[in-house]
């Protein structure tokens, strides 16, 4: 039944196995330390809504189902703070950025505006040239050092295309045309 599903691979085209596919990389990108600030956040809080608060209360609480959802809802924020300030400071090194400043942002700003500018101006991931090993962000189309292309291109427009495109999907342009490298051109047929 299950063989019936299955589409015949097309020639030319790899897929990766499915067992080899990995858990979300991003989640490993939160430090073991932000993972128990975080809880311990969340505990504090809760500690302080539930015991310290009501101590201190001259009136009658509010109703239980609203007190929970209160209550949980500012321990879940103070625990995600943690959590994104940890991701910002794995995160921010891989796109060759300075950790310790966006840490400093994202704690100096108020409410998590510091984590949100974060994402905004975050640069690409940063690779390694497979020539010269000089370091390369992802969206670059050739090395700076040697050249060398590192993905295909449209010869019209310079915008990135796959490299098994006929035409480009901007332009219109057959990419037939333009001069492949022969590594692209072998992917390409």
């Amino acid at each position: 039944m299950l063989d019936l599903l299955k589409s015949p691979p097309r020639e030319g085209f790899s897929m990766r196995d499915p067992q080899s596919i990995t858990v979300n990389e991003d989640a490993r990108m939160i430090p073991v330390w932000s993972i128990i600030v975080a809880a311990a956040a969340f505990v504090l809080v809760e500690y302080y809504f539930w015991l310290v608060l009501p101590a201190g209360r001259t009136h009658p609480p509010p109703p239980l189902g609203f007190r929970i959802y209160f209550n949980f809802s500012w321990g879940l924020l103070a625990a995600l703070y943690f959590l994104m300030v940890g991701y910002v400071s794995k995160d921010a090194p891989r796109r060759a950025m300075s950790s310790r400043f966006w840490i400093l942002i994202c704690f100096v700003m108020p409410g998590g505006i510091g984590a949100v500018l974060y994402f905004l101006l975050r640069q690409p991931e940063v690779s390694r040239c497979p020539a010269c090993s000089t370091h390369v962000q992802s969206d670059f189309h050739f090395c700076p050092q040697c050249d060398y292309q590192l993905g295909a291109s449209c010869g019209n427009c310079f915008r990135t295309v796959r490299a098994t495109d006929q035409f480009c999907t901007r332009c219109g342009h057959e990419l037939a045309r333009d001069q492949m490298p022969a590594r692209l051109r072998v992917l390409g047929e």
